[in-house]
């Protein structure tokens, strides 16, 4: 996936990001961070969110492979810090 390319060919795979794109809301996530990081707080501020929503929808994307995660130091304890790199997608059926 180094090139911004999703390949899915298992059944498993396909219904995760069928799933996870589906959503409107998901889909707008994707497109918010695909040139950027951001974590979990100001990602719901820019979707006009709670955090809880929005962590729940990033958990799909992460099942699915559209997303990558990563925690860090905040100023009140731990950030969790969302990325994607895909770009394409490419499904096998």
């Amino acid at each position: 996936m180094s090139d911004g390319t999703l390949e899915v060919s298992k059944s498993d795979e396909i219904v995760a990001l069928a799933k996870a794109l589906s959503s409107p809301t998901r889909y707008q996530i994707v497109k918010l961070l695909i040139d950027k990081e951001m974590d979990i707080s100001n990602i719901a501020k820019a979707m006009k969110q709670t955090e809880a929503n929005t962590s729940a929808q990033i958990k799909f994307l992460e099942k699915a492979k559209i997303l990558e995660s990563r925690y860090e130091p905040g100023a009140h304890g731990v950030r969790k810090v969302c990325k994607t790199n895909v770009k394409k997608v490419i499904i096998n059926l």
